[in-house]
């Protein structure tokens, strides 16, 4: 490659061996810098994006990042932006991988809002709301093929000029996280702050759920142009992720609908169990909420006060396991007068429950970790918790410390923000018998209890993925996990006694979401390299049950 410039600026050069020709610089981050170049080959235009060369250093960044990159050029989806080529050149004998992509012509969603918060405060509500199901469209298939994107944002979401969302860099974070060491020695963060879920920010097991938050922190940006959670360090706004709630975007945008602002609040819970399922799930309310026709043009309260967003979702999504309202469209009407801030106050219901206050210790987890619902706090914070709703500018000293002594117990490197590959489950835990192999139960078949949830028998894994497992590129005598996570037990045990591993461990949840008899678990976690004698597994499975 030839150099042309200063700051890593390679236009005029070249990579694989001439057949992309760089032209424009179209962005430069801490991470990555962006080129308009031309395939000689195809005789088109393609964006090209250059990894800075402190991560090409790293041998099994590079090898997670080319399995990362063959993965999403499997995704095909209107709203994806797709992944043409990927593959390494050298820059003064480093090493600097790069990713081809399809080329854009629009610009990003955050431009795109910030012209509208010139013009109206904040983007209309039903724009809002179509991009937003349309980001949710692009990630309904990539969580179908077990990819997360984690890092969902307004600069990973283009508009083109007609208006079409394209949402970009699938894979990009969790190739990140095999050069944690070195990119936390020298200082890079991973992930961005303002729209990491809690459970990335303490560094848990993440999965689709924490993309749903993502999406529900920018549809509040959209609704709003403010962001719900933002202080003055990274750790300072991980610590309003975890512990503190979003205000109601009605607080700020008159125009929000309730419907609207519990669709905000169900994204935005602690617990990931409370969110919505799946994104075609908060796609469809999305939808739904478009369909009601009662959008109008944004109405900014700019400092007015504004309280906590919590009680809303309650008003129309009950907390898992309660029986929902009789009438979805009497939870949207705003009541009689309320003395809440704001033009709507939430509708008559009971006190919500309150929600997982991390980093409080919990009872036995539900799916995740996460219990539904909490008890009382096992030690208290040491300073007050502060206003909701504001920047977070007023965290004292105290208060800072106190949570830096309990991100760091919990999650572990929070001020990098690496979040680590899912976390092992305890082997054995839940009282379960270990040594059961492959196609025998270690536990009886739960009753069906109010609220029970049947089996998805249409959730399975082809057995392909146990028998002609992908192999590892570091080792050849060694392979990939597979993911057995939301499929349904009896198919997962079909694929590992095809292969003749065993399940150790199997661990009932009660979990009404995802129904009876799905993996909400699994130990080792799936893409781990393992060998043929360590294929020994631990499995949470749903008994369908609602929490108790």
């Amino acid at each position: 490659m030839s150099q042309d410039g200063a700051q890593g600026r390679y236009a005029g050069g070249s990579v694989a061996g001439g057949r992309y020709q760089l032209r424009d610089l179209l962005g430069e981050g801490g991470m990555a810098s962006v080129y308009l170049a031309y395939d000689t080959a195809l005789d088109r235009q393609v964006a090209i994006k250059t990894l800075h060369t402190e991560l090409g250093r790293e041998q099994s960044f590079r090898e997670r990042f080319r399995r990362e990159a063959q993965a999403v050029a499997k995704l095909s989806h209107t709203n994806i932006v797709s992944v043409f080529d990927t593959g390494e050149d050298t820059l003064d004998g480093a090493v600097m991988p790069y990713i081809v992509m399809e080329y854009v012509e629009g610009q990003p969603l955050g431009s795109v809002l910030a012209s509208d918060v010139a013009q109206f405060g904040a983007m209309p509500a039903d724009k809002a709301l179509k991009v937003t199901a349309d980001v949710l469209a692009a990630l309904e298939t990539s969580h179908e093929m077990g990819l997360v994107h984690r890092d969902i944002k307004p600069g990973n979401v283009m508009m083109t000029k007609r208006g079409v969302v394209k949402v970009m860099d699938f894979g990009i974070a969790r190739a990140m996280q095999s050069g944690v060491t070195s990119m936390t020695q020298t200082g890079m963060v991973v992930g961005t702050p303002q729209y990491l879920s809690p459970e990335q920010a303490l560094g848990r097991a993440v999965d689709a759920r924490s993309d749903l938050y993502s999406v529900g922190i920018m549809l509040f940006q959209l609704l709003t142009g403010r962001l719900p959670f933002d202080a003055d360090s990274p750790l300072a706004i991980a610590y309003a992720h975890v512990q503190e709630e979003p205000v109601a975007p009605s607080s700020v945008n008159r125009s929000v609908t309730p419907a609207m602002d519990a669709l905000v609040a169900r994204a935005l819970r602690k617990n990931p169990n409370e969110r919505f399922p799946s994104a075609d799930a908060m796609r469809q309310e999305c939808l739904r909420v478009l369909s009601a026709g009662q959008t109008a043009a944004p109405v900014i309260v700019p400092g007015a006060p504004v309280g906590s967003g919590s009680g809303v979702s309650s008003a129309v999504f009950p907390p898992v396991g309660q029986t929902p309202p009789p009438s979805p469209q009497q939870s949207y009407l705003p009541p009689t007068p309320h003395p809440q801030p704001g033009p709507y106050g939430p509708a008559t219901h009971a006190p919500a429950a309150p929600a997982y206050g991390y980093p409080q210790q919990a009872p036995t987890p539900a799916p995740g970790g996460y219990p539904t619902q909490a008890p009382a706090p096992a030690y208290q914070t040491l300073a007050p918790a502060p206003a909701r709703g504001s920047g977070s500018r007023r965290n004292t000293p105290l208060l800072l410390g106190a949570v830096i002594v309990a991100l760091l117990a919990v999650g572990g490197l929070v001020i990098a923000l690496n979040q680590k590959d899912d976390p092992a489950p305890q082997a054995g835990t839940g009282g379960t018998t270990s040594g059961s192999t492959a196609g025998t139960d270690s536990e009886e078949t739960p009753s069906a209890k109010p609220g029970h949830k049947g089996p998805d028998l249409t959730k399975t894994i082809d057995v392909k993925k146990c028998t002609q497992p992908t192999e590892s590129s570091d080792d050849p005598s060694k392979f990939e996990v597979p993911n057995f996570t939301y499929k349904n037990i009896q198919s997962v045990k079909d694929c590992v006694q095809a292969a003749g591993w065993k399940i150790m461990t199997q661990t009932p949840v009660d979990e009404s979401t995802y129904g009876e008899g799905t993996v909400l678990e699994q130990y080792p976690p799936a893409g781990e390299d393992i060998t043929a004698d360590d294929a020994e597994f631990t499995l949470k499975i749903s008994t369908g049950n609602p929490p108790q």
